[in-house]
């Protein structure tokens, strides 16, 4: 097999970041202005002008275009590219022909497995390579690529050509050429490391799922725009008329009018977090009914997820459908799957009784029925943005997806037999990992009655201490841990702060009441620590055994095994895990460095700003890491043998696969659960379960 490396540049009047490359290329102003290409063996890098040539007439440049779809389709010839699913999608729609995505290899994948940045930039510059993307690019891309606005200095032209620059259009081809280069030398350093087959499977039923799409409701969300737009004017025209702010969507603004009217609350601040503190410091002041209401306007306007409806819109392909919504490998370090666009991994879920109600009156565009019905139009409409998605004409979706994917993963990994069994039997883990901390009969917190439902038991409040200890502690997490999962909120330190407040009362304690508040917090949740870590015995454990491997493997240079084959070793200064399902993790150049507790594992990556940096890590992140990379792994054979039975998938949100089904084929609920729980021959003795419903509309109760 031949190897084509290929760069292009594209020019489309759509705008390719808020709309995605299905829609950037059925604009009809879509085309290619640049191809660069280099075959293997050849240092020489090429580049022609496809739309220049296209528009010129010349014979020989029809006969090079014509060679150029030739090799495109020729099935002995491997395309690669970075982020090939953009070069492949443009090439497909500029050329008019069907590309098999698995004549493509993307050197942007490849470098995401080895824990490298997904950008060309980044993991050209983290591997040191010689060839460097060119910085020149951004301002030659926004000059040739995207609509300019027409002025009397540039003739009114609304676009800039070749002509109009000729030594910028030079820079530009050589800006292309340079990325080819760049991608070159990454897959140069990356492809000696391999790849196994069921991850090139499973790149191209990612291209098959993106390439797909699913079907959007027009109407509802044409409605939920036009709602939310009416919305926001008549609670800002209430807050500009309650506090006489001229713009109280401006933070400063809203913060120094809350600061005359609450100034013993320390207004720093006014972030989503903030407004419930601030809202119980208004109880009892002068003006607390209009403060209160300015503070849930201020809610209202400022959810985020309601913009989700111009994405969708953005991304609403000329049929109707979506496309585009997933990155595949885009977690380097476990190789999930990520969103784009609509972000579909961090979708609302729905608990309204009356969902169908709520999308009828949204349609109908009905906003005095919605406030009537339901209150708060913000928050119906960031429930129902899941239900945007609809099945098309004829067809069903049928969403399965698995149970406590990772509860059962880290108990199988771990050997923590007691959690294994809940998992084959009755599956109510939060209930059964209360009962296992504090020694008390499972159906005292709850159990199923002869009519099959669920009865709360008497000890059912400490159901809330088991979900928030399973939600947190599995990775090592404390008492941090704890309250970043929301254990405050939830209560379950209420009755101890009450305690520790008599107690304070009675002039035993000489801090403030606030500083001994903290410490009866800090010690009622180190408790819960305490008490899941000693009804976990194994999992303790594995956070050390996984640990200690990593350091040893980095320490001596041998290759360290624990359970399941998932084996530690360090080659060509990567610290690579292999998992069970024989892929690889991948930890770039590993250094052990002093630490607190005995020696700290370091590795280079993109950090939380995005900062290419020396990261620590320890035996619980890494048991995290592993966690959910093999649980990713389940979902991704769920995924082949799903559509090997002749599914098809138009989308996966985490640990759930929605299949597009015709109304009257033979696909149905039980055979789903069926195909995801299979047992799966790199994993003996993983119990899997799926859950599955059939709907005309994506949702998701809690």
């Amino acid at each position: 097999m031949r190897e084509l490396n290929i760069d292009i540049e594209t020019y489309s009047e759509t705008n390719l970041k808020t709309s995605g490359v299905y829609k950037y290329v059925e604009d009809p102003t879509f085309t290619i202005l640049l191809f660069a290409y280099a075959f293997d063996g050849e240092e020489k890098i090429k580049i022609i002008e496809p739309e220049n040539m296209l528009n010129s007439g010349d014979e020989f440049d029809a006969e090079q275009l014509a060679e150029v779809r030739a090799w495109l389709l020729d099935p002995t010839i491997i395309k690669t590219a970075h982020n090939a699913a953009f070069e492949r999608t443009c090439l497909a729609k500029f050329f008019n022909i069907t590309l098999d995505p698995s004549l493509w290899s993307c050197t942007m994948v490849r470098a995401a497995m080895l824990g490298l940045p997904l950008s060309l930039d980044f993991a050209a510059k983290a591997l040191n390579i010689p060839q460097q993307k060119l910085a020149t690019g951004k301002a030659l891309i926004k000059y040739f690529c995207t609509p300019c606005k027409p002025t009397a200095k540039n003739d009114m032209r609304s676009r800039n050509m070749s002509y109009h620059a000729p030594e910028k259009w030079a820079e530009f081809k050589t800006y292309c050429v340079a990325d080819v280069a760049a991608e070159r030398g990454i897959r140069r350093r990356v492809v000696p490391f391999g790849i196994i087959p069921v991850e090139v499977a499973l790149w191209n039923l990612d291209q098959k799922i993106n390439d797909t799409g699913l079907l959007v409701d027009e109407v509802l969300i044409e409605g939920a725009i036009e709602m939310d737009d009416i919305n926001r004017r008549q609670l800002i025209a209430e807050a500009i008329e309650i506090t006489g702010v001229e713009n109280p969507n401006s933070a400063v603004q809203l913060r120094n009018w809350l600061a005359k009217e609450l100034p013993a609350a320390g207004l720093d601040t006014l972030r989503k977090d903030d407004l419930p503190v601030l809202r119980k410091a208004a109880v009892g002041t002068l003006n607390e009914e209009d403060v209160i209401r300015v503070l849930d306007i201020r809610a209202e306007i400022s959810k985020s997820s309601i913009k989700k409806y111009a994405s969708l819109n953005n991304y609403r392909c000329a049929d109707g459908r979506v496309r585009g919504l997933l990155q595949y490998y885009a977690a380097n370090r476990t190789g999930r799957w990520g969103g784009r666009g609509v972000q579909p991994h961090n979708l609302r879920k729905n608990n309204l009784k009356d969902l169908e109600l709520a999308r009828n009156l949204v349609r109908l565009g009905d906003i005095e029925a919605i406030n009537l019905a339901f209150g708060s139009v913000s928050e119906i409409l960031s429930q129902l943005i899941r239900t945007a998605f609809i099945s098309a004409p004829g067809c069903r979706f049928i969403p399965a997806d698995f149970s406590a994917i990772e509860a059962r993963v880290i108990s199988w990994l771990a050997g923590e037999n007691w959690r294994l069994e809940v998992f084959k039997t009755h599956g109510k883990i939060y209930e059964a990992s209360a009962a296992q901390m504090f020694k008390v009969p499972l159906d005292s917190i709850s159990y199923t009655d002869a009519a099959g439902k669920t009865v709360k038991g008497p000890n059912f409040d400490m159901r809330s201490k088991g979900k928030v200890a399973e939600l947190a502690l599995g990775f090592q997490g404390g008492t941090a841990a704890l309250v970043a999962m929301g254990a405050l909120k939830m209560g379950i330190v209420d009755a101890a702060v009450e305690r520790g407040k008599a107690y304070y009362d009675t002039g035993a304690k000489v801090e403030t009441w606030a500083e001994y508040k903290e410490e009866v917090i800090t010690a009622e949740l180190q408790k819960l620590v305490d008490a899941w870590r000693e009804a976990n015995p194994n999992i303790k454990k594995l956070w050390r055994t996984v640990g200690d491997a990593a350091i040893k493997a980095v320490e001596t240079g041998l290759a360290v095994t624990i359970q399941f084959g998932i084996r530690f070793v360090v080659e060509k200064n990567i610290l690579f895990v292999t998992l069970p399902s024989k892929r690889r993790l991948a930890y770039i150049r590993p250094v052990l460095r002093p630490g607190k507790y005995g020696q700290v594992l370091w590795y280079e990556g993109l950090d939380d700003t995005k900062r290419w940096t020396r990261i620590p890590t320890y035996g619980g992140k890494l048991v995290e890491n592993l966690v959910q990379a093999i649980a990713r792994d389940c979902m991704a054979d769920a995924m082949l043998r799903v559509d090997a039975a002749g599914y098809s998938i138009v989308l996966h949100v985490h640990d759930e696969i929605i299949p597009e089904v015709p109304a009257f084929s033979t696909g149905s609920v039980d055979d789903l659960n069926k195909i995801m729980s299979q047992p799966i021959a790199w994993a003996p003795g993983l119990p899997l379960n799926a859950d599955s419903y059939e709907t005309l509309y994506y949702k998701k109760d809690d």
